[in-house]
């Protein structure tokens, strides 16, 4: 019997964090012990954390008087935890009957050793496929969205996040999206878990890209599902998210891309991808979509002329 942890960072989720909790009390755990449910909240104000004791689980329960991140407070709860599999797992994610079991039964095959992540069909409000996997990022990928690109040639250049058609038949992948995330315990440990630089957004990416360097590989498993509510806990700081996932962006690109590479994802990011987001607000006369997109590009500019100042 094979021991399965779960991870979950909060902040300002809501009711979702309940309800999320209260799924996985629900689900079956033959041939599974569960270990702790470890809740890693970021100093959120919603009171979203009342009423979670009152389900019954080996609940840990973590709260940062500051908001720490994603990634930091991943491995935060990480620490706290032995088990042979982690499950990080996004608050507005509900599990149904078999979400846990056979992801760990599928990896525990001899033939699957060495698959070291494993992500599980998930599903939106109506039942349909939504974001379960996608490709390591690119600078075609990254062309292709910013210039439209990507829907008139899209085997030519391809979008980061894989569609249901793409994801129907499962398989091995590069990555699993981060909202049900299953990595093996010895894995995570050995290569220190998620990098802390990515406050939110890429952590996972990242991740994924060093397992594979080091030997292991991601699945998406589509015989278990799940429900996720896409952007349910940061859909209302929409220019916030559009600031860290740019910055994250950058910051993968930095780590991982070559020099010049480096440079086209800088002028693509910052100056080809803001002209099409802008005109395409103004197009639609989408005037909050461009408001937002004014806001998240001012956070990046004023990020970027500080990291400057400081020699970074």
């Amino acid at each position: 019997m094979k021991k399965l942890d779960i991870i979950i960072v909060n902040w300002n989720s809501g009711k979702q964090l309940y309800e999320c909790i209260r799924s996985i009390s629900n689900t079956e755990k033959n041939g599974l012990e569960l270990g702790k449910v470890v809740v890693v909240d970021n100093a959120s104000t919603d009171n979203s954390l009342s009423g979670i004791e009152d389900v019954k689980l080996p609940l840990y329960v973590i709260k940062n008087p500051t908001n720490r991140g994603f990634a930091a407070a991943c491995n935060q709860g990480a620490e706290v935890c032995t088990s042979d599999y982690l499950l990080f797992l996004n608050p507005d994610v509900r599990l149904f009957k078999d979400s846990l079991t056979k992801p760990v039964v599928f990896m525990e095959r001899k033939e699957n050793y060495s698959i070291g992540i494993c992500g599980i069909k998930l599903l939106d409000e109506q039942g349909i496929f939504s974001t379960s996997c996608a490709r390591f990022p690119s600078i075609r990928i990254y062309f292709g969205a910013a210039t439209g690109l990507s829907k008139l040639f899209p085997k030519a250049f391809p979008k980061h996040l894989m569609s249901s058609v793409e994801c129907e038949g499962g398989g091995v992948v590069d990555q699993i999206i981060g909202a049900f995330f299953v990595v093996r315990g010895e894995l995570f440990r050995n290569l220190k878990g998620f990098d802390e630089r990515f406050f939110v957004y890429f952590e996972e990416v990242d991740f994924s890209l060093r397992a594979k360097r080091f030997g292991y590989s991601s699945y998406l498993l589509t015989e278990a599902s799940a429900y996720h509510k896409s952007g349910g806990c940061s859909g209302s700081v929409k220019a916030t998210r559009l600031f860290y996932s740019l910055r994250s962006r950058l910051q993968y690109g930095d780590k991982h891309f070559s020099s010049v590479d480096k440079l086209t994802l800088f002028v693509i990011t910052v100056f080809l991808e803001f002209g099409s987001r802008t005109f395409a607000a103004l197009l639609m006369r989408r005037s909050s979509q461009l408001k937002e997109t004014i806001n998240g590009y001012r956070k990046l500019f004023e990020h970027l002329i500080g990291g400057f100042r400081n020699g970074n």
